[in-house]
This record gives structure tokens, C-alpha cells and sequence, in this order.
């Protein structure tokens, strides 16, 4: 798929007037997850990283699915599919294996710091240096000092070099937070039982979307997505494909449980927390006005 065909389809705008639930009322953790997500994910929606890295053969699905996964080295499929967990494992080992002899890893890594390092310091360049250094700054001692057992993601970005540039070193401290939240929360819900799909069906619905409209853009087709709406149905968590106050009542748990896994980073910020929020939040506005990130509040908030 081609950044194009992306962007006519997933640049759309949040449904008039609504808003996802969980993120009107949101945790420290769940804010900061929020307000840094088009940072953290400039080099997957950025224009400016998606041709530097079909330069080199990628397109939009090679290029984020060998991204993420070059970050553990250079995993077999059936690492990258359980590692991603919420992907059909078959569609994400099959992009995986098309993209991974494309270019080697060194080059792959280097083209993606160095296209955001570009793509991002445009979209910032009228921001004060001062207060992205000093964000940098607190977010990166939060997120390297943040543990990284069972989680594979993270602890493979923590192993890259940081980026030399302030901007990059932003997004990198930024992506490293996504991860870790990413990493925690699949942890979570595997603990908790529940497998990939039904993952994705109790998110969206919780979210406030309509069943299957992200968790299809997942690769699950529409018997198994039906499957697992029926299982969670059966738990009293989903009734005619929406979540029930029940549902409601454990998904928010799951959240919570997420939360405390990432609680020394929210400690490690302190009382920098809600400027943080508010710089990185306006920040990545600027990526949505950009083009570099969809504008839709649903997709910013399923992550």
C-alpha cells in the first residue's frame, strides 16, 4: 500500500461532535499517551519519512512494520506477530517477510531517525527551542530510567543511540513512552486472558467506535471479529456489538492496570507533568495541521 492510498483513507476527521469517552476524563498516564501520540508516530503518518523510506523500496506497510520490528534486530516472523500482538499475525509476518530484505537494518534505521529528524524540525521550526529542550529533557530521564523487563519493544529502542538533534531526541523520548505504554498494556490484557482480537474489539468499542472499523484495519476479517465479539458478549462485556456498563467497568480497570505499569515514569515527571502535556499536546497539533498525523480523535486515541 502506497502513503497515498493511506492517506485518502485514514486522514479523515472525528465524527461531528464526538469525542472518545476515556479521554475526557483521562489519567496522568492516559494524557500523556494522548498528547504525544503524532510525535511519537511522525515516522509512520509523515510524508516527508514515507518517501524517504520508498527511496529505498519501502512502502507505507514494509516501511512501519520492518521500522518497528529492525528496532529487536532482525526477528523472525512469528516474533514480530506476537510482538505486535494486536495485528493478524499472518498479514504482519507476511508484510514483514516482503520488507525485511529490502534494505539492511543499519540503513533502514538511519534513513527513518534522519527523515524525521527533517520532517519534524519543519513542523516545529517556530517553536521555542528552550521549551523542547527542556521536555526533552524530562521525558528522557523518565523513559530511561523506566524499566524495560517483558517488553520487547521498548527495550529495543532503549538500545538505539539517541538522535543528535534536539527535535529527533524529542520524538525518540516520545516513541520510547508510546512503546512502553504499548509493551504494558499488552501485558495487561494478556494477563487478564484476553487474546489479540478480542484486544481490539474491547478497545474500539470502548473507544466509542463502530465494531470493526479499526480492528478490521487490522487484518482480522469479519467471522473473526464476529467470533470474538460473541466470546466477549458471553463475558456480559459486549451486547448487539457495543459495550455494555459492565464491559465499561473492566476495560477502564485494564486501563488502570496499564497506568500503574508506567507509574515511575509519571513520578519521574512530577510536577512537570501538565506543562508537559499542554507543550507536547500543542505540538502535535501542529502535526495534525500538517498532515503528518490523521485528524481523526478516535484513530489518536487506539493508537
Amino acid at each position: 500500500m502506497q502513503y497515498d492510498e493511506v492517506v485518502a483513507t485514514a486522514f479523515q476527521p472525528s465524527p461531528q461532535g464526538l469525542e472518545p469517552t476515556p479521554t475526557l476524563h483521562a489519567s496522568p498516564a492516559r494524557r500523556l499517551r494522548d498528547a504525544l501520540e503524532p510525535i511519537a508516530m511522525h515516522s509512520v503518518w509523515s510524508r516527508g519519512v514515507n518517501e524517504r523510506l520508498a527511496g529505498l523500496g519501502h512502502n507505507f506497510r514494509t516501511g512501519y512494520v520492518c521500522s518497528r520490528a529492525a528496532l529487536m534486530g532482525a526477528p523472525d516472523p512469528g516474533v514480530v506477530g506476537a510482538t505486535f500482538a494486536v495485528f493478524e499475525p499472518n498479514m504482519i509476518g507476511g508484510i514483514y517477510e516482503a520488507g525485511r530484505s529490502i534494505c539492511d537494518r543499519d540503513t533502514l534505521l538511519a534513513a527513518r531517525t534522519e527523515s524525521v529528524d527533517t520532517s519534524l524540525g519543519a513542523v516545529l521550526s517556530h517553536v521555542d527551542p528552550s521549551a523542547i529542550a527542556t521536555v526533552t529533557a524530562a521525558l528522557r530521564k523518565a523513559v530511561e530510567d523506566a524499566p524495560g523487563v517483558g517488553r520487547p519493544l521498548f527495550s529495543g529502542l532503549q538500545n538505539q543511540p539517541w538522535p543528535t538533534s534536539a527535535v529527533a531526541q524529542l520524538w525518540r523520548a516520545c516513541e520510547q513512552f508510546r512503546e512502553h505504554r504499548g509493551d504494558s498494556h499488552v501485558a495487561v490484557c494478556v494477563a487478564a486472558g484476553l487474546d489479540a482480537v478480542e484486544m481490539n474489539v474491547l478497545t474500539e468499542l470502548w473507544l466509542g467506535m463502530p465494531f470493526g472499523e479499526y480492528s478490521a484495519s487490522r487484518g482480522w476479517d469479519e467471522v473473526t471479529l464476529a467470533a470474538a465479539a460473541a466470546r466477549l458478549a458471553d463475558y456480559g462485556w459486549v451486547a448487539d456489538n457495543t459495550i455494555t456498563a459492565a464491559g465499561t467497568a473492566y476495560r477502564d480497570d485494564l486501563e488502570h492496570r496499564t497506568d500503574v505499569l508506567q507509574q515511575s515514569i509519571i513520578d519521574s515527571l512530577g510536577a512537570e507533568l501538565d506543562d508537559i502535556v499542554v507543550h507536547l499536546a500543542d505540538w502535535s497539533q501542529r502535526c495534525v495541521e500538517a498532515k503528518a498525523f490523521p485528524p481523526n480523535a478516535f484513530k489518536r486515541a487506539a493508537g
